[in-house]
């Protein structure tokens, strides 16, 4: 199965939703190894990558976290902010220096609340990543643990 890539908030949102979200931005920047959030940590916060590369993780028993996916430019750090308990589901490293956009979720959340034609199309954005972070999640964890991979008939 080939999986096509997450939704970018260019592709996802109109051009006045788009806007309205980037005007409660903030620009940060991250040096290479810095943990912007690890799993079971409180999600309040989310982040669109300007440039860099940010890798998702899981803590597997035992072993070294499992990186999940790679992000890069223009991707969505981050779902559980929208989703209670709000609580991150992976952990996120940066791999190399990162600058993004980043949202504060409790703003954005309220934004969502009170404009309903923006709540839906974020949540549909939200969700169409959530959608392609489990299948990416599934895929890798096939590919590191199953006996014979992802790949291999049974």
């Amino acid at each position: 199965m080939i999986d096509t890539p997450a939704p970018s908030m260019l592709r996802a949102l109109p051009a006045a939703h788009r806007e309205r979200l980037l005007r409660v931005a903030r620009e940060v920047s991250f040096p290479q190894g810095t943990r912007l959030f690890e799993e079971g940590g409180r999600a309040d916060r989310f982040w669109i990558i300007r440039t860099g590369t940010v890798d998702l993780d899981m803590h597997v028993p035992g072993r070294r976290a499992a990186v999940i996916e790679s992000l890069r430019h223009n991707e969505l750090v981050g779902w559980s902010w929208l989703f209670t308990p709000h609580v991150w589901h992976l952990g996120a490293e940066a791999a190399t220096p990162v600058r993004a956009y980043e949202f504060d979720a409790t703003a954005v959340r309220m934004m969502c609340e009170e404009d309903p034609e923006l709540g839906r199309a974020v949540g549909q954005w939200v969700g169409d990543v959530l959608a392609h972070r489990l299948r990416s999640t599934r895929t890798r964890l096939l590919d590191l643990y199953a006996p014979w991979g992802a790949d291999s008939a049974v």
